[in-house]
């Protein structure tokens, strides 16, 4: 039996079809701007973290109760529930590691029943949003970290490790995994992935893996 594999997707637009960030800024009035940003960032041409403060502050002073409202028209990827039935039933763990938000993220997580997930945290003060993200900011290179890190937790080689994501931010990750697959993705994730995958069926990763 084959050793099973660590799968760790990026979020926005690969785990769920939706980038959380428009879908808060179209509350805010600011989803043009926003969306801009996102593009520029998602191409490589932005400091994901420069262009994720610049998008957060466009946020501030929404209600908080707003995050229930977005959770509701989040639209997970066809063919995830599948992907994770199957690692699972292999003997591995699957994983999400999210430059967007816990607070639309843990709920999802725990309904797919991910093994792992990590994402930035939005500040909130008197139940409404600062426009200001806590703590360090989850960028390229801390997806690479976290994908290492679960690794050594799950005790998987990095040979059996997959990261899956679309754009600029995903690529230290897929740099340090064992496979990595551009989802439906950005050019400069095409050029630099080993395996590209333009249907938007994540189930299909399960035939790449021989599972």
């Amino acid at each position: 039996m084959t050793q099973p594999y660590l799968v760790v997707l990026d979020v926005d637009s690969t785990l769920i079809e939706n980038e959380v960030i428009e879908l808060l800024a179209a509350k805010a009035g600011s989803w043009e701007q926003v969306a801009a940003i996102t593009e520029r960032a998602m191409r490589g041409e932005l400091d994901f973290g420069q262009s994720l403060r610049e998008r957060v502050a466009t946020l501030a002073e929404l209600p908080e109760t707003l995050f229930a409202e977005v959770r509701r028209e989040i639209t997970v990827t066809r063919g995830v529930p599948a992907l994770i039935a199957g690692i699972k039933a292999a003997g591995g763990y699957v994983g999400a590691v999210s430059g967007g938000f816990h607070e639309i993220l843990d709920p999802l997580a725990d309904h797919l029943q991910l093994d792992f997930w990590r994402a930035n945290r939005l500040e909130v003060a008197d139940g409404r949003l600062t426009g200001r993200v806590l703590g360090t900011i989850v960028d390229a290179a801390a997806k690479a970290r976290t994908l290492i890190e679960w690794a050594e937790t799950t005790h998987t080689p990095i040979s059996q490790t997959v990261a899956i994501g679309d754009g600029a931010n995903d690529l230290k990750m897929m740099e340090a995994a064992g496979l990595s697959i551009a989802f439906d993705a950005k050019p400069i994730v095409r050029e630099k992935a080993d395996v590209i995958l333009d249907e938007r069926d994540l189930s299909r990763v399960l035939t790449l893996l021989g599972l």
